[in-house]
């Protein structure tokens, strides 16, 4: 047990003192992410534009492989139905590429009822918490208020929000998510370089 405690520790250790030499990268990316994301607050429907464009491209390069797969293994059984979803595939990748918006219709739905359960399931967890006395239930009951309140607004503004509802969202994410880096990145420029390795 002391053994497995001592690695922990020593592994810990490593990590801190590897933080603390990359700090300055770690900074620089946060940096990055939180200017990217408050470009896509800023011009939310060129987002939702981008992230199409890489969905698209990333359906049209798997239904190619797709193609030259299913070639190469004619002889296979179930030719046919491989070639015909391959085929879909590289449509589906093309279409989502000449008419982007078209295909943010169809994410921002799937994005609305994720976020629709995602509300009620959050609404359910803080009730579940509020019986045991738990003091995080109030943010938590707030967290699935605002992912329905959000969800009906996407909703009720469909196909109109579609053009900026996944940039927007997208936005959001890469300001936290550089906020959480840049955090992380400023805290570990205050641990000691030679941490202790035991």
């Amino acid at each position: 047990m002391a053994t497995n405690n001592s690695q922990i520790e020593r592994i810990q250790s490593t990590i801190s003192k590897s933080l603390h030499e990359h700090w300055r990268s770690f900074l620089a990316e946060g940096i990055v992410l939180f200017v990217l994301g408050l470009l896509a607050i800023m011009v939310p429907i060129v987002a939702t534009v981008a992230v199409e464009i890489i969905v698209g491209s990333l359906i049209l390069v798997s239904g190619v492989v797709g193609l030259i797969s299913t070639f190469y293994m004619r002889t296979a059984p179930g030719f046919w139905w491989s070639l015909f979803s391959a085929l879909i595939g590289t449509a589906a990748g093309i279409i989502l590429l000449l008419w982007p918006l078209n295909g943010a219709l169809s994410l921002t739905l799937i994005l609305t009822v994720f976020l629709a359960f995602e509300g009620i399931l959050s609404i359910m967890y803080a009730l579940d918490h509020r019986r045991e006395l738990s003091g995080r239930w109030v943010m938590m009951m707030l967290s699935g208020i605002v992912d329905l309140v959000l969800a009906g607004f996407i909703f009720s503004g469909l196909p109109g929000t579609a053009a900026w509802a996944i940039g927007l969202l997208v936005g959001i994410n890469l300001v936290f998510g550089g906020s959480a880096v840049i955090a992380m990145a400023l805290h570990a420029r205050q641990q000691p370089n030679n941490a202790p390795s035991r």
